[in-house]
């Protein structure tokens, strides 16, 4: 199955997430993916699942994923990646959130895997979620993106205690996170 991402994070976690149920390989040098101009996390992961799927002649999965802040009205979402700007780091957009979200307001991941089998023209989208709160500064060194100041609201085996995303062990983040939840929903459908 092709995996319809260069992202090496996104790679390993999906690696990681699947115990080795699925062999996915990453999206080729030569395929362009289209621009992630939808309106929703489905329609972007759609359309990056389509074209790769089209320009490959395999299996392809794709996702798309961010983070939606109540007290901003549902923003960055769909422009997660690409909060502070075109070329922003993932510590420009954490700094951003940050600066415009107030401390212990509510926050959710969401990620939409899409699946798309070009032989027989299935078409899928899976969607998982996590909801936290935002913390006061970021803390720990795993993960990426916006997880230094996600708290979970999921309780664990022997508690969170307080921890971010960016602080869980991987089996612990894998357990409760946006992507474990969709993928697991994919690999339930798979299963089927």
């Amino acid at each position: 199955m092709l995996l319809s991402t260069r992202n090496a994070h996104k790679l390993r976690e999906f690696e990681r997430l699947t115990g080795g149920r699925l062999v996915v390989d990453p999206l080729p040098d030569d395929v362009t993916l289209p621009p992630e101009d939808g309106a929703s996390f489905a329609e972007n992961a759609l359309g990056k699942a389509r074209a790769a799927a089209q320009a490959t002649g395999r299996v392809a999965i794709a996702d798309d994923s961010g983070i939606e802040a109540a007290a901003l009205d549902g923003r960055p979402g769909i422009y997660s990646a690409r909060y502070a700007g075109p070329d922003a780091s993932d510590g420009d957009n954490l700094a951003k959130l940050l600066r415009e979200a107030p401390a212990g307001s509510a926050l959710q991941y969401v990620c939409a895997i899409a699946y798309v089998d070009p032989a027989s023209g299935e078409q899928r989208v899976f969607e998982g979620h996590c909801s936290g709160t935002l913390a006061a500064r970021p803390s720990g060194d795993g993960g990426f993106g916006y997880d230094p100041a996600f708290l979970p609201d999921d309780e664990l085996p022997g508690g969170i205690g307080g921890r971010t995303m960016a602080e869980l062990s991987d089996a612990e983040k894998d357990s409760i996170s946006h992507r474990g939840r969709a993928l697991r929903e994919l690999v339930s459908w798979l299963d089927g």
